[in-house]
């Protein structure tokens, strides 16, 4: 459904529209009257459930000015906002997840292309700290037994659902991919040069961390009360401790840096707001860049090992 502005409703009609903000239908319509009054033509959209604010290109920085100006000033009763905004359902990202785990964990058990997969993968920090970048990658692929591979799919592919909620599939699942090879290294350049490790768990808990940032900062700018804005943050960690921190092979450390370090990206992607909405085609290209990393990642890992 698409509401226009009475102000210059031919040039709307007429000229190429960019989103400028996106929130709840209510905040769209009231921060449209703040544009209206500006003397700027725009319209909103409903899209996934929520608002969008369109406006003619050329008056896209001008409106954007408009709006956080308007924000600014009205800090003390903010405007409504949607704390979990969909830009999709989430699946097509968890879909790609679970494959990938499984053609990763079929081709290493079958030692393809006549290599040791778990050898040429697995994080070992004093190679890493020699240039072995891709081992941070790779061994987020890697797992130990049946077991080991299907908990983190159930836990992973469940909290990259919200994610790819949150910031679509494809936005979502390299984000999370990078957040965890960030987690990986930061573990290998703390630990033992001797110290290995295996498992998507690192990126699973950077997924956790992205989320909980996101749903922080959007919570941060509703009326709900101290506790529910933080609830978030609180969730997350209650989760981190309760499924990080067991079993005799868990490396407790790999789980918090990667944590961390999804912090820290959904911090920045909340900070950026609607900067970080993207389309469909973008969303596949994310997703599409995503594979090649890991692809890259495996080939450069298996080129470097002596055939068995």
């Amino acid at each position: 459904m698409l509401q226009r502005c009475r102000i210059s409703a031919a040039r709307l009609q007429w000229s190429v529209m960019e989103e400028v903000y996106r929130s709840s239908r209510r905040a769209c319509v009231q921060l449209g009257l703040a544009l209206e009054a500006a003397g700027i033509a725009y319209a909103i959209e409903e899209e996934f459930g929520e608002g969008r604010i369109l406006v003619p290109a050329p008056f896209a920085a001008q409106a954007r000015a408009e709006i956080q100006d308007y924000i600014q000033e009205n800090r003390a009763s903010p405007i409504p906002s949607a704390s979990f905004s969909r830009l999709g359902n989430g699946w097509p990202g968890v879909f790609g997840y679970v494959a990938a785990l499984v053609v990763v964990t079929i081709l290493q058990h079958q030692n393809t292309f006549a290599r040791d997969w778990f050898d040429a993968g697995k994080m070992n920090a004093g190679a890493v700290r020699q240039g072995e970048w891709w081992r941070a990658i790779t061994a987020l692929s890697l797992h130990s037994d049946l077991v080991h591979l299907l908990a983190n799919i159930l836990i992973g592919g469940l909290i990259g659902l919200f994610a790819g909620q949150l910031l679509g599939s494809g936005f979502a699942w390299i984000s999370i991919l990078f957040a965890g090879t960030a987690g990986n290294l930061l573990n290998g350049l703390i630990r033992e040069t001797f110290h290995t490790s295996i498992g998507a768990s690192t990126a699973v808990f950077a997924a956790l961390g992205i989320v909980a940032a996101l749903g922080w900062i959007r919570h941060r700018q509703t009326r709900a009360s101290r506790l529910a804005r933080n609830a978030p943050l609180v969730g997350a960690v209650v989760l981190l401790s309760y499924l990080g921190t067991g079993g005799e092979r868990t490396d407790v450390l790999a789980h918090l840096t990667g944590f961390l370090s999804g912090l820290l990206f959904g911090a920045a992607y909340g900070k950026l707001g609607n900067r970080m909405v993207f389309g469909r085609t973008a969303q596949l290209l994310f997703g599409l860049s995503a594979i090649a990393s890991l692809s890259l990642a495996w080939l450069v890992a298996l080129l470097r090992l002596e055939p068995r």
